[in-house]
């Protein structure tokens, strides 16, 4: 059984879903909370709610939309992603916090140096974005393209912001994940 909550937000709210082997989805809307948990309950309609689910990922989430560098210690479930969207994340997983990769360095990382449009079309299908910082990814000429969340590119530019507030006089962090499985 899947569960699920959602939090306020600087620029909404932030709803997740964890199913017994992680968290499975991370979403971020515009919308309030409760506007957030009537799409997660429409969308698992046999999951429930738990506003706890996950307590020190919510602690560090919003320790995260409030500018702090924070280190993500939370298992992921990545189940139903192909081998090579699973690369991809976890080659993204290892940009630092404040900083950013374009698509073509992800691909060439993971050993696809032609295939940069490949990782764009994974990172598009991050499910568990901001645990997984798709938004650091960039064009080739550093211009901001493509971010799932409502709101896409503004939501990427503001997170982008908001780190490079948060790393001045702190040092780099990078976030880590729970075992993403290396293929």
């Amino acid at each position: 059984m899947v569960k699920y909550t959602a939090i306020a937000a600087p620029l909404g709210s932030v709803g997740f879903v964890a199913s017994e082997e992680g968290l499975r989805e991370v979403f971020m809307t515009r919308r309030g909370v409760d506007r957030c948990l009537d799409w997660l309950r429409r969308r698992y309609p046999g999951g429930q709610r738990e506003r706890g689910l996950l307590a020190t990922f919510q602690e560090q989430l919003r320790d995260y939309l409030a500018g702090r560098p924070v280190r993500f210690d939370v298992r992921v479930d990545l189940g139903g992603l192909t081998e090579f969207q699973q690369q991809v994340l976890a080659a993204c997983a290892e940009v630092d916090y404040g900083k950013t990769a374009t698509y073509g360095e992800l691909a060439r990382r993971i050993g696809r140096p032609r295939a940069a449009r490949a990782v764009g079309a994974a990172l598009g299908r991050n499910p568990v974005p901001l645990v997984v910082p798709c938004h650091r990814i960039v064009g080739c000429d550093g211009a901001l393209v493509g971010f799932s969340a409502e709101q896409g590119l503004r939501v990427k530019r503001w997170l982008l912001e908001l780190e490079a507030k948060g790393k001045a006089g702190v040092g780099n962090t990078t976030p880590g994940l729970g075992p993403i499985p290396k293929p």
